[in-house]
């Protein structure tokens, strides 16, 4: 029945994108290449809105199924306003502080649906944050959703990401026997794999604010209901989303040290110089999902099993990813 659902979901994805891809350009909903872009050909954009609706299609069709409905109330709401406000600005353009104003508006939806938070585990303890731990979530959902948007410059590597961490945090949660989240990660994944069908370098359509944005939301929340079902897979969820994450942060932060307006558009991550320097956008996604299966997958698994602390297994995991960042210039201005 889960592989119908997955191949259902999938088949859904890539009919959706193409028909999306054939509005964009009716309609010229067209990325034109800039300065500040990382690709030179004109290309539709919008496709994420195939993954908005198949997987929260599939969302209502598993309604009636699971036990812990909370996930899906949680995961509809946030996720619809969510790519609605993501929408609107592919279509125009919505200031900066209202994008942000909604983006907590979706945090909270998610976190008012949980029944609890997780506790921290932190050197072989539980640790209850309580109040503290519900800012904190909302932060982290909107550093997630923001994060995502940001790292989707190059062709196919926020479809690539998300497809990994789903499946490996899915089989994960398949393994310690939380089988509802692993369904809803599945679903997920099908969904990305659908759209990747044509947004794989060289890319036929982007996936624009409404898709990023939302995938950035879906996976943060899939990584918190995780980590419900056992505190160490918070750990693990972050060591898998150890690529965008290092990137990300690391380039908001030289950039805010230097001064920059970060909310502005810019080609500085470490991705995007890397892209440059290799002359295309496939090498880079290639060994995204390189990183992703071969190095950290086995220490989200070791983090999530218990093999070692998991605190440990991040730090180890992130350390290569740091040595990257800087070989690739990470948040360096750019220069003409």
């Amino acid at each position: 029945m889960l592989w119908i659902a997955v191949a259902t979901v999938f088949a859904l994805a890539v009919i959706l994108t193409g028909y999306l891809r054939q509005y964009a350009l009716k309609k010229s909903i067209i990325d034109i290449p800039n300065e500040r872009s990382s690709h030179t050909v004109p290309t539709p954009r919008g496709g994420g809105v195939a993954i908005v609706v198949a997987f929260l299609l599939s969302l209502l069709v598993l309604s009636g199924t699971l036990q812990g409905w909370w996930y899906l109330v949680a995961l509809l709401g946030g996720g619809a306003l969510c790519a609605v406000v993501g929408f609107l600005d592919d279509h125009g353009h919505i200031a900066a502080r209202w994008r942000l104003i909604a983006h907590f508006a979706c945090a909270a939806w998610v976190l008012a649906w949980m029944p609890q938070l997780p506790p921290l585990l932190w050197a072989g303890h539980e640790i209850d944050l309580g109040i503290a731990g519900y800012v904190l979530a909302a932060f982290y959902f909107v550093w997630m959703l923001n994060l995502y948007n940001f790292m989707d410059g190059i062709d196919g590597i926020a479809s690539v990401q998300a497809i990994t961490i789903c499946l490996l945090g899915g089989a994960l949660l398949w393994q310690i026997g939380a089988l509802e989240i692993a369904t809803l990660s599945f679903l997920l994944a099908a969904a990305v794999g659908g759209f990747l069908v044509w947004n794989f370098p060289p890319a036929r359509i982007f996936m624009g604010d409404a898709g990023s944005g939302f995938l950035g939301l879906m996976i943060g929340a899939l990584g918190l209901f995780a980590a419900v079902a056992q505190p160490a897979l918070l750990w693990a969820w972050s060591i898998l989303m150890g690529v965008f994450i290092v990137d990300a942060t690391f380039t908001l932060f030289r950039r805010l040290l230097r001064g920059d307006k970060v909310y502005e558009a810019h080609r500085s991550h470490a991705y995007q110089y890397a892209s440059r320097e290799v002359g295309g956008h496939r090498p880079v996604t290639l060994a995204v999902l390189a990183i992703n299966l071969l190095w950290l997958g086995p220490w989200a698994f070791a983090a999530a099993l218990g093999y070692m602390d998991p605190a440990l297994c991040l730090l180890i995991a992130y350390l290569p990813l740091l040595a990257l960042a800087l070989r690739f210039h990470a948040g360096k201005r750019e220069t003409a």
